[in-house]
């Protein structure tokens, strides 16, 4: 998949992540448990630097739960602090002052006279503005399923103690490994508008089928699985009613709403990205 693009107002939030770090004790960067490797921007990587920072695995009521064990493991091995979260559900939120007292053990108001600041950082639609809801109590920051909502700089507070500074969501400009931009996809980090739905479809379709065919059989109540995605495609487009004059099934609809059906968790739960040291 080529999706290769630099908008201004990426570069602009590579700037901004850049100046307000000075501000910042600490960054919580959210990864999208389902793919944490494909959704760790290596630009951000690279600003951060030593940053203290704490690993916020996201939407782990999505992802595979032994998988998301081993990859906590995997950033506790690399001297990462890891928090496992739901942020729409709040499961593991209450962790989180546990974690950054340990990412960052002199902290706190009475050490240095003022609240601790963590930013916040990640790729669109990984959930920041939720993570940040929950930990507010409130609905501080605009969320919504559609990547790049949040926009500009906005600092919250979280009791008396911390003080969050969200960002934007920042993309990279090239996928150096194509499968990565994929994953990116169907987990619905890109938008729509910038890739083949049909296209996405079909990896994932084929990606079920070499990892997952009893969630495609038992999502889709089909006996057998063809080998081919296209067919596979038009047999669910057909279970879903999703029909052209004619009778054959409506390819870009079905890849559409069997996305929709992925990233929902209706088909249950997967983590793309194998962990690696």
């Amino acid at each position: 998949m080529s999706v290769q693009w630099f908008p201004g107002h990426m570069a602009k939030t590579k700037r901004l992540i850049r100046e307000q770090l000075k501000l910042c004790d600490a960054v919580f960067e959210l990864l999208d448990a389902r793919i944490p490797s494909s959704s760790r921007n290596p630009m951000v990587n690279e600003i951060l630097g030593k940053k203290p920072r704490i690993v916020v695995l996201n939407k782990i009521d999505l992802a595979e739960p032994g998988l998301t064990r081993s990859w906590e493991s995997v950033f506790n091995d690399r001297g990462h602090v890891v928090l496992k979260v739901d942020s729409i559900r709040g499961t593991g939120v209450r962790s989180v002052t546990a974690a950054v007292q340990k990412a960052v053990p002199r902290s706190g108001t009475a050490v240095l006279g003022r609240p601790l600041r963590l930013m916040v950082v990640g790729i669109p639609n990984v959930g920041k503005s939720s993570f940040i809801n929950r930990l507010v109590g409130q609905k501080s920051a605009r969320t919504g399923k559609r990547p790049g909502l949040t926009r500009g700089k906005q600092w919250v507070r979280v009791g008396r103690n911390i003080e969050l500074m969200d960002t934007p969501g920042v993309l990279w400009p090239k996928f150096e490994d194509p499968n990565v931009g994929y994953r990116l996809a169907v987990t619905g980090a890109v938008r729509e508008e910038v890739v083949d739905v049909e296209e996405i479809a079909h990896w994932l379709l084929n990606w079920l089928l070499a990892n997952a065919p009893t969630a495609l059989k038992k999502r889709f109540d089909l006996r057998a699985l063809p080998g081919e995605s296209g067919d596979l495609l038009d047999l669910i487009g057909i279970k879903r009613g999703l029909l052209l004059h004619g009778g054959r099934a409506d390819r870009s609809k079905t890849a559409a709403v069997f996305l929709k059906e992925f990233q929902d968790g209706r088909l249950g739960r997967f983590t793309l990205d194998e962990p690696h040291a």
